[in-house]
């Protein structure tokens, strides 16, 4: 491509960064960044009863925690209305928009009575100026809307990134109100006028928006503005084969931040929702950029699986560095009401992290694992029941005696533990398991020694010595 690419993400703040904006965005991202081109964040705020400075920073968050960064931006919509009027203004001199004075009652009985007629119910164009034509008298006190003068004939086509070359006819959409009452732009209005004056060259957004365009094209080619190419990807689809949306069974961004899943695990997710390089099922953000040129994406919904994602979370997880883990899941047992000092998240934390992070899909669920090391623990009353036997009970005792004298090292712990068996007369399991119901509270953890050297001599011997 010889031209500078540039994509951008237009986030609307009535609500939170849902997951397929997320999706947008990050194919926006990732593409403008395989090409060597820019990135730019936009804020769509003209919708002023809706749009909340709280949802403008939950965006801005979602947008960190993902790595998702812009060249330009954020760019709010609301600080534009000069523009966008010198735009309006422009199209209305040269007779490309109109002022129109219907009322809603008028719009609505003229809608009625071409359903009545079995007739698309598009407006009239009452107001719309025509050579010879007389328009009605202005009425007293009414604020007029601006609409655009659509083409009244002919088809607008594109060839769609996604979806491949779409035609809809000028006749299938009517007049655009492009400006409110109040002089506020409408949508498809401003985006066009945003889109030429950011030199925006391409645009994936959701299918939902497939209608919208034809409206678009005609204003970008009535201003003699470059069109960008548009990508329109299939939407998201939940559990219920209904459209995840603010509305309906979508979960923020910042909620799987708090849930415990990595940033990179959930860009990975998203972008496998509804684009594949080969087989690849795990990338990192690198491979991502490297493969991401606009094809491969898929044309039919993408099926949003939560196990699956926590699959992937937990395969990063795995991977992820041990120091890192540990500062995210102090963050975690902080919500628990267990703060750790400096010292203990910087040198025995990572430890725990590294042990139990095999079993563990989110840094939540790692959490509970850490929180045994540092809070109070209730043994499993079903596990405790069938381990912690009378039987047992006398060699438990044996067991915190030897314990009470030697090296707290895990080799040391080891050789107790042998001596212990050899004396007894019991399996590993016998012992083990009552050990670590006492010690973890479940009978299902990693290596018994490097568990009870991690947890620390005092803990084990009182959590020993506690039946």
């Amino acid at each position: 491509m010889t031209n500078k690419i540039r994509t951008r993400i237009a986030p609307s703040p009535t609500g939170f960064l849902h997951l397929g904006t997320a999706r947008t965005a990050l194919y926006s991202w990732a593409f403008a960044r395989h090409f060597g081109g820019e990135f730019v964040l936009r804020i769509e705020d003209t919708d002023v009863a809706r749009s909340t400075q709280d949802s403008v920073d939950q965006i801005l968050q979602s947008m960190r925690w993902l790595g998702l960064d812009y060249d330009e931006g954020p760019i709010y919509q609301m600080q534009r209305l000069d523009r966008y009027k010198e735009v309006l203004d422009l199209l209305i001199a040269q007779g490309k928009a109109y002022y129109c004075y219907s009322s809603p009652e008028e719009l609505d009985a003229v809608r009625e009575a071409k359903k009545a007629r079995g007739e698309k119910a598009l407006y009239d164009g009452r107001w719309r100026p025509a050579p010879g034509k007389n328009l009605p008298a202005i009425p007293d006190g009414v604020k007029p809307v601006i609409r655009f003068c659509n083409p009244p004939d002919g088809e607008v086509t594109w060839d769609d990134l996604v979806k491949g070359p779409i035609t809809i006819s000028n006749r299938e959409i009517d007049d655009l109100i492009i400006a409110r009452t109040d002089g506020i732009p409408t949508y498809n209005f401003a985006v066009v006028v945003d889109d030429w004056d950011m030199r925006i060259s391409h645009v994936f957004r959701g299918d939902e928006h497939i209608n919208n365009t034809p409206w678009q094209i005609n204003i970008f080619n009535a201003l003699g503005a470059p069109l960008p190419q548009f990508g329109h990807c299939p939407v998201i689809l939940g559990d219920d084969g209904q459209k995840l949306s603010k509305r309906r069974g979508a979960v923020s961004v910042t909620a799987y931040e708090e849930g415990g899943y990595l940033p990179e695990a959930m860009l990975n997710y998203l972008a496998r929702l509804g684009w594949s390089h080969g087989d690849e099922e795990l990338f990192n953000r690198e491979q991502l950029v490297d493969w991401f040129d606009g094809t491969h994406l898929n044309k039919s919904p993408a099926q949003w699986d939560p196990v699956k994602l926590l699959w992937v979370n937990a395969q990063y997880i795995k991977q992820a560095d041990n120091m890192r883990l540990a500062g995210l899941v102090a963050q975690q047992l902080t919500k628990l009401g267990i703060g750790l000092e400096s010292s203990l998240v910087e040198s025995h934390l990572p430890q725990v992290c590294a042990l139990f992070k095999d079993r563990c899909d989110t840094t939540v669920a790692l959490a509970q694992w850490a929180a045994k090391f540092y809070g109070d623990v209730s043994p499993n009353a079903t596990e405790a029941a069938q381990h912690l036997t009378a039987e047992v009970r006398p060699t438990l005792a044996l067991l915190a005696g030897k314990l009470t004298g030697c090296d707290w090292t895990r080799a040391a712990i080891a050789t107790v533990i042998k001596e212990v068996l050899a004396t007894t007369g019991l399996k590993m399991p016998q012992l083990a398991m009552p050990v670590r119901v006492l010690v973890l509270g479940t009978a299902q953890t990693p290596s018994l020694d490097l568990v009870l050297e991690l947890c620390g001599r005092e803990k084990v011997l009182a959590r020993l010595n506690s039946i």
